[in-house]
C-alpha cells in the first residue's frame, strides 16, 4: 500500500513537471504566433518588447510547474539528503531563473513595488 502511495506521488510529480514543460512550449507558440501576426500592425520595437514579455511570462509559469514537481517528487519520495540537497539546488537555480526573467520582464525585482500613478 505505502509503495503504491509513493508510486502515486511519483507520478503525480512527473505529471505535474510534463505540464509545466507543456506550458512552455505552448506558451512559446502562441505568442510567437501573435508577434508575427502583430510585427506588421506595431512598431517594431514595441512588437518585441509584448513578445518578450509574453514569452517570459510563459517561461517563468512553466518554471513553477517544474519547480512544484520536484519538490512533491523529492520531499515525498526522498531516501537520502543527498536527494533533497539536490533538490534545493534544482529549486534555487530555477527560482533564480524566475526572477531574473521577471526583473527582465517588468525592469524591476519582483518583491519591488510599483509606484502608483494615481496622484
Amino acid at each position: 500500500m505505502e509503495r503504491d502511495f509513493l508510486e502515486l506521488i511519483k507520478i503525480t510529480g512527473y505529471a505535474i513537471e510534463s505540464f509545466g514543460v507543456l506550458v512552455v512550449l505552448i506558451g512559446s507558440f502562441v505568442t510567437t504566433s501573435q508577434f508575427l501576426r502583430s510585427y506588421r500592425r506595431l512598431a517594431s520595437g514595441e512588437a518585441y518588447r509584448v513578445f518578450r514579455r509574453d514569452l517570459g511570462r510563459a517561461i517563468i509559469l512553466g518554471l513553477e510547474f517544474l519547480i512544484a514537481g520536484d519538490i512533491i517528487r523529492t520531499v515525498v519520495v526522498a531516501d537520502s539528503l543527498a536527494s533533497v540537497g539536490i533538490l534545493a539546488l534544482i529549486v534555487l537555480i530555477r527560482a533564480f531563473l524566475s526572477v531574473m526573467l521577471q526583473y527582465e520582464i517588468d525592469g524591476q525585482l519582483p518583491w519591488q513595488r510599483r509606484e502608483s500613478t494615481d496622484n
